[in-house]
């Protein structure tokens, strides 16, 4: 990478402005071609201080329309940004189909930077590099197209830029603590960014090094990696990614069939542990806050199953400044226009906080696969991508627990018909509900095979029997409190 990469290699003054030109020619072009094939396109510009990564890249935008990209310039992480996991700020930064997301520095540089500091050991690195490959290979996987370049220069030419602009008084801020640490310590970032850029470099995501000693020849050399990307990517038939095997531990699950729907509480058993069970967890829940240890409750469950109930009690339990209930309906326009997992990164709680999701991303396992609105292969990826996801929440320090609530189809049958009747009810039961109930048996396969496959040890599922609902409200709230005990 770095270490045998070859320097000094010149273009003929005439022929660079030529081939400047021909390259913003041809993106205008592209850009009518990528908004009809509903292509991202996220470019990733890695370097060195001083190197020119905002000149190179000021100098490539201006020839794009400015309502069809952003840039993000990297910088000392914000208290939300620290409390969220190391992808959040990242992957809700990515770009709609169609338009381009332009990063100016990013994952690479803050995984280097927080090494050297200290903050990342051996095991620490290796995590954080399996993170970032998952990562790339789901945008990749889901469409988007990655640029990825890292601006080269010696610790000489380095020096001399960083000395220029300390020079003047309308540039010296522009020399951070950490260029100047860069300089001093070169041949260590050189080894560490060698290292991270290897890692993070497979044949089907390479990176790209610039000599970025002439700023027209870095800028040429960005500009024709680009334009040739599009080229190749609009070119390329569409051919589905393979299905990545899941590498994660599995809890053995019942098939829902098998699930005995008999247990029941009695009014006032109820009453006694509902209340016991709601002050506990009122008592973890400002030890959490405390700790800062995120939770994340997810609810799936058959139509009428009781999860707005269910959610409610749990809810009653917690400090209101410290958990949100996020409903999930239908995706809009411009969630569609991402990754389907882009609208739940967004909904990351921060730490020491709670977010309860009724209904989650198993949508894509559920009514997107039973009804049609994924392809075969995508939601196919989509359990191993979800328990990607998870693993990336769980070693970010999150509790998860995932509830499904199951009931039988007299029991549905009998709360539609109820909903029917009872005004202050009626707004619940919807022509959509009586669809998906003659579909019982499609969901019920899907159902089966995602609780197969998605309870992991570190995200188990818990199949909750809710026929009746004083005891599957109790039953989540003890499932919860053993979660948290568990970690606190």
């Amino acid at each position: 990478m770095l270490t045998d990469f070859e320097m000094g290699k010149t273009t003929d003054k005439a022929q660079l402005k030529q081939r400047i030109k021909a390259c913003e020619e041809k993106i205008v072009l592209q850009q009518q071609k990528m908004r009809t094939a509903k292509l991202p396109v996220l470019v990733l510009i890695e370097g060195w201080g001083a190197a020119g990564k905002g000149s190179v890249l000021g100098g490539m935008i201006n020839t794009i329309d400015p309502r069809f990209f952003k840039v993000w310039a990297s910088a000392v992480p914000t208290e939300e940004e620290r409390r969220k996991p190391f992808l959040w700020k990242y992957f809700i930064k990515t770009p709609e189909q169609g338009k381009f997301a332009f990063f100016d520095s990013g994952w690479v540089g803050q995984t280097v930077r927080e090494q050297l500091d200290g903050k990342l050991d051996a095991a620490g690195l290796a995590a954080r590099i399996a993170a970032i490959n998952t990562f790339e290979r789901q945008l990749a996987d889901n469409g988007t197209l990655l640029v990825k370049c890292f601006l080269q220069i010696t610790r000489r030419e380095q020096e001399k830029r960083l000395d220029k602009l300390k020079k003047d008084k309308d540039t010296a801020w522009r020399v951070s603590e950490e260029d100047l640490r860069e300089n001093c310590r070169y041949d260590e970032y050189a080894k560490a960014f060698d290292a991270v850029l290897s890692a993070t470099g497979p044949a089907e995501r390479p990176w790209q090094i610039i000599d970025a000693t002439e700023r027209g020849e870095a800028h040429l050399a960005l500009m024709e990696q680009l334009t040739g990307a599009i080229d190749r990517a609009l070119a390329a038939p569409k051919v589905a990614p393979p299905v990545v095997e899941n590498r994660f531990p599995l809890l053995q699950m019942p098939h829902l069939v098998d699930v005995p729907l008999g247990q029941s509480l009695k009014r006032d058993e109820y009453e006694q542990r509902l209340q016991a069970a709601q002050q506990r967890l009122r008592e973890l829940h400002n030890r959490l806050y405390r700790k800062r240890v995120p939770v994340i409750l997810a609810y799936e469950g058959w139509d009428a199953a009781g999860k707005g109930g269910n959610i409610r009690r749990v809810a009653a339990a917690l400090d209101p400044r410290g958990f949100e209930v996020l409903p999930i309906a239908s995706p809009e326009p411009h969630e569609l226009a991402h990754h389907y997992l882009w609208r739940f990164w967004e909904r990351l709680p921060k730490d020491g906080h709670v977010a309860i999701f009724d209904r989650t991303w198993y949508g894509r396992v559920l009514v997107e696969r039973v009804e049609g609105f994924a392809k075969p292969e995508e939601w196919q990826r989509a359990c191993n991508e979800i328990n990607e996801f998870e693993a990336q929440l769980a070693d970010w320090g999150a509790v998860i627990r995932k509830f499904w609530l199951q009931i039988d189809p007299d029991t549905q049958l009998e709360r539609f018909r109820e909903r029917q009747i009872v005004p202050e009810k009626q707004w619940k039961i919807t022509e959509e509900d009586w669809r998906n109930r003659d579909k019982w048996p499609q969901y019920e396969t899907a159902v089966d095979a995602m609780l197969q496959k998605t309870s992991t040890t570190f995200a188990p599922w818990r199949i909750i029997e809710s026929t009746d609902k004083k005891y599957a409200r109790v039953r989540v709230l003890e499932e919860i409190i053993a979660a948290l005990e568990d970690v606190l």
